[in-house]
C-alpha cells in the first residue's frame, strides 16, 4: 500500500517549490498543469504534484529526461530517455520516523496561524516564514495549541517573536501566506543504509507487478530534505549499499535540496 500523505504534507511541498531556486520551472509548470487537466481527484493531484517536486534535483542529473506518463501508478512516472521508455518508481525514505505524526501536527499548526494572518490581510503578510520555537514549545498538547496559533501570528504581524517563538525570518513569496519551521539540523544526524536497503527489498517484491510496457524500470528513493522527519547529513555505513541485489535496471538515492545524487545500482 503507497505511503498516504496529510493534506498538510502535500500543500507544504508544493509551497515549497517556490523556495527553490534551482528549479527546472519551465518543466515543472508544465507537468503541473498537465496534471490538474488530468481526471484525478485533487488529493491525487496534490500528491503527483508533490512527488514531481521531490524529482526536480533528479532532472538536473538527467536534463534530458522527459515524462510522457505523470498519472500513472506502479511505477509512479514513465519517461523518456535515450530513446528508451522508463517507468520511474518514487519512494520517500523517512530518517525519523517519530518524528513524521508530530511533524504532521505542527503543519496543522501552521496552517491555523496562516489561515488567520490570511483572513486579516494576504496582501500585506504574503511570504515564507521561517519560525525557531524556545526549547520548552510542546506543539503535541492539545491545551497549549490555539495559544501556539496565536503566537505564531502575533509574531509574524509585529515582526517580532513573541510567546513559544524564538526566532522568525522572513523570504520572498509571489502568492501565499507559508508558515514553516526553522531548518536547523544536527551535524551528527545519520542515515542508517539499512533504512534504504529495506526499502528496496520491499521495492523488490513489488517489481513483476509494474507496467511491463517500459524498457527500464528505475527506483528513486528520496530524503525530503524539506522534512524533519527525513532530513540526514550522512548516509552511515554507505558501503553496504554496493551489495543491495534489485531487478530495478537502475536504484538512486537523492537528497531533494543541494541535489546530490548516489548511484545504488
Amino acid at each position: 500500500m503507497k505511503k498516504l500523505f496529510s493534506d498538510e504534507d502535500l500543500i507544504k511541498n508544493l509551497s515549497l517549490y517556490y523556495l527553490n531556486r534551482h528549479l527546472k520551472k519551465k518543466p515543472i509548470e508544465k507537468y503541473h498543469r498537465t496534471i490538474d487537466a488530468s481526471m484525478l481527484h485533487d488529493r491525487d493531484k496534490y500528491k503527483k504534484k508533490s512527488e514531481i517536486l521531490l524529482l526536480n534535483s533528479f532532472m538536473h542529473h538527467f536534463p534530458e529526461i522527459t515524462f510522457e506518463n505523470l498519472t500513472c501508478e506502479s511505477p509512479d512516472f514513465i519517461a523518456t530517455f535515450n530513446n528508451k521508455k522508463i517507468g520511474i518508481e518514487l519512494t520517500e525514505v523517512i530518517n525519523h520516523l517519530e518524528m513524521k505524526k508530530a511533524e504532521s501536527t505542527l503543519n496543522k499548526i501552521f496552517r491555523q496561524a496562516e489561515i488567520l494572518l490570511e483572513q486579516e490581510d494576504k496582501g500585506k503578510y504574503r511570504g515564507i516564514y521561517f519560525v525557531e520555537f524556545h526549547s520548552h514549545f510542546n506543539f503535541e498538547n492539545l491545551e497549549e495549541q490555539q495559544e501556539n496559533i496565536l503566537s505564531i501570528y502575533k509574531s509574524i504581524r509585529k515582526n517580532k517573536p513573541s510567546g513559544c517563538v524564538k526566532s522568525l525570518r522572513k523570504s520572498h513569496h509571489r502568492r501565499n501566506v507559508f508558515i514553516t519551521h526553522e531548518y536547523n539540523m544536527s551535524l551528527f544526524d545519520e542515515l542508517c543504509s539499512a533504512k534504504i536497503v529495506e526499502l528496496i527489498e520491499k521495492k523488490n517484491e513489488k517489481f513483476p507487478y509494474y507496467d511491463r510496457s517500459v524498457d527500464e524500470c528505475w527506483l528513486v528513493i528520496v530524503s525530503d530534505m524539506n522534512s524533519l522527519a527525513s532530513r540526514y547529513t550522512f548516509i552511515q555505513d554507505k558501503e553496504h549499499l554496493s551489495a543491495v541485489k534489485s531487478p530495478f535496471h537502475k536504484i538512486f538515492h537523492l537528497e531533494n535540496l543541494c541535489g546530490g545524487l548516489t548511484n545504488i545500482k
